[in-house]
């Protein structure tokens, strides 16, 4: 088991990191009725680096991933995305760094029905002003790094559930992004095709973004360079060697 030091690395070891949460706290509501849904976590993901986040139901996985992405904003403490302090931005620069900085991969894909491929992975783009040609340029590239150049005109309907999710990580890494957050990414795909998808998103950061897995299998954890277990909203535990997960998984974690 991994010493109280050991864990606290995951927040001083921080210098380089693209997102990095200091002493981070999120209660939901007021009084004899609040809950604590994180309490003092910390963690730094620095380039290249894949973490995954296990945990059980209600341990606080989710409301991570949301104060990672800037989508819900802590109670306390700090959530810093490369350099810029999420709880110092108004709305609107909050949500540029979101759509500049940000990837999201979700279970279920998240893709619009009406768009193509291309015009799927273009959008977060255009959204942020890139004129479409330069948008659609950018989307082909974005393809092509995942040897999805031929789905390019398709749209979601012609695609298979592991195609879809490919595309889904290219549009989480189209135009720079530097930190993709994965929401169980594989839990609507058969086995090998879920292998696969964390196969690329392993590649895409040992070629440098940071990557921040939530998952409740340890075969999909042992992707990731190190693994952060959390408990009631505390992060209990970490390893730097995810091929001792299951040994450390608590009994509830699944």
């Amino acid at each position: 088991m991994t010493t109280t030091a050991q864990v606290r690395d995951t927040r001083t070891d921080s210098k380089g990191a693209i997102l990095q949460l200091s002493g981070v706290t999120r209660t939901h509501g007021e009084g004899d009725t609040a809950v604590s849904a994180l309490r003092g976590v910390d963690l730094a993901i620095r380039p290249g680096e894949l973490v995954a986040v296990m945990g059980p139901s209600g341990s606080g996985k989710s409301t991570l991933l949301n104060l990672a992405g800037g989508l819900d904003r802590a109670t306390s403490g700090q959530v810093i995305i490369e350099g810029h302090d999420v709880a110092q931005l108004r709305p609107r620069q909050l949500a540029e760094l979101r759509r500049r900085r940000v990837g999201f991969v979700f279970q279920d894909y998240n893709l619009i029905p009406s768009l193509t491929a291309g015009e799927n992975v273009a959008l977060p783009l255009e959204l942020d002003g890139v004129g479409v040609r330069a948008g659609r340029r950018a989307a082909r590239e974005a393809l092509g790094m995942l040897d999805l150049q031929e789905l390019t005109d398709r749209y979601p309907d012609q695609m298979s559930g592991g195609q879809q999710q490919r595309v889904a990580i290219a549009r989480a890494l189209v135009g720079g992004r530097r930190l993709v957050l994965a929401d169980e990414p594989t839990g609507a795909l058969d086995s090998e095709t879920g292998e696969e998808v964390l196969r690329i998103l392993r590649r895409r950061c040992d070629e440098g973004i940071a990557g921040l897995l939530v998952t409740h299998e340890a075969r999909h954890a042992a992707w990731a360079d190190r693994v952060v277990f959390l408990r009631d909203g505390r992060v209990v535990d970490t390893t730097g060697d995810p091929g001792r997960v299951e040994d450390l998984l608590p009994e509830d974690a699944s």
